[in-house]
């Protein structure tokens, strides 16, 4: 009798522990690799709250894990995701060294946009119709995409008052376009990530960056540079993605896909580009207090900027046409969305 008591209670603790865990929801958790630094305004503003808006929007079904510290250099994050190696990750297209993204470069030309938001969301409503930007994402679902203010010439020399003052200077340059432009200058061009320009412009390394007006606060640079130029519409731009391992993507259920969706996409965009607005007002000030002296192209430097933006579009669009898209008009409507 005893044998047969405690038989059945243990088939009753374990009935009762099979009905609680039936009313379990186990959550989906995706592991996100971040490369910026963690007080930088894209993952305070952007990155942590979509994660924590993931989870709010699938019920707890989906929860978002950003890494501390990243799985990867900044180049190799798209290829983490493809991969498998991070569930989700966010870059600069132009860090790719390969010309997978070819279409991409829409969002790096000069004279894009002022304003972050429109142009943020013009770049994902252009690229993704006009361009099929899901298929230059291959291994991946195209989460969103945006782009900074607009980019800017920032040096320690001297004012750019022709073009012949970009000569022999040593700039840091993201990849891509700007570099190609830069090089084109007369300048001698270094690639590196964010993070490590502090360092080599405060020992000299180099002599100035790439960059938007933010980021004289974001990384810390504002007492290494003296002269900042600016630029209508910017200077250059940077195309950014954030993308999900596409075998994640899909194992989730078609609820929490459409419920994720709809707080990526243009949604992100114009988040993204209000940060990214917010940044280049706090770098702004940061220039200010520390006497940089911010010029804009005169028309001689216009001149030249103009010149090498017409060839590099021009040869951008022939490339597209080989596969089909129509490069020039797509830059059009771009630049048309972002001035609204």
């Amino acid at each position: 009798m005893q044998f047969l008591r405690k038989s059945l209670a243990q088939m009753t603790l374990a009935g009762a522990m099979a009905t609680m865990t039936a009313g379990i929801v186990w959550a989906e958790e995706l592991v996100l690799s971040s490369w910026l630094p963690p007080q930088h305004p894209i993952v305070v503003g952007v990155v942590e709250p979509w994660a924590a808006k993931v989870e709010e929007v699938t019920e707890g079904r989906v929860t978002v894990r950003v890494l501390p510290r990243p799985l990867g250099p900044p180049p190799a994050h798209f290829d983490l995701a493809a991969d498998g190696d991070a569930d989700v990750v966010y870059g600069l297209h132009s860090f790719t060294r390969d010309n997978r993204f070819l279409r991409s470069r829409i969002g790096q030309f000069s004279f894009l946009g002022d304003d972050a938001v429109s142009t943020s969301k013009a770049y994902w409503n252009v690229y993704t119709d006009k361009l099929d930007a899901a298929s230059e994402h291959e291994g991946t679902h195209l989460l969103s995409l945006w782009v900074h203010g607009p980019g800017m010439f920032h040096n320690n020399q001297r004012a750019i008052e022709s073009p012949a003052d970009f000569e022999g200077l040593k700039i840091r340059v993201p990849g891509g376009y700007v570099s190609e432009l830069v090089e084109a200058l007369g300048s001698t061009t270094q690639f590196m990530g964010p993070g490590e320009v502090f360092e080599r412009l405060s020992t000299g390394v180099i002599d100035g960056v790439t960059f938007p007006v933010e980021a004289l606060r974001a990384f810390n640079l504002s007492e290494h540079v003296t002269h900042a130029m600016s630029v209508p519409g910017g200077l250059y731009n940077t195309s950014w993605f954030m993308v999900m391992n596409q075998d994640r993507w899909d194992d989730l259920s078609a609820e929490d896909q459409e419920a994720i969706s709809k707080i990526s996409g243009a949604t992100l965009a114009g988040l993204a580009g209000e940060v990214w607005n917010a940044a280049d007002a706090g770098g702004l000030a940061d220039a200010e207090a520390a006497n940089i002296t911010i010029t804009p192209a005169n028309d001689d430097v216009m001149s030249a900027l103009t010149e090498f933006a017409d060839t590099a579009e021009a040869a951008w669009a022939a490339e597209l046409d080989a596969q089909g898209f129509d490069g020039a008009a797509a830059l059009v409507e771009l630049r048309a969305q972002a001035a609204q």
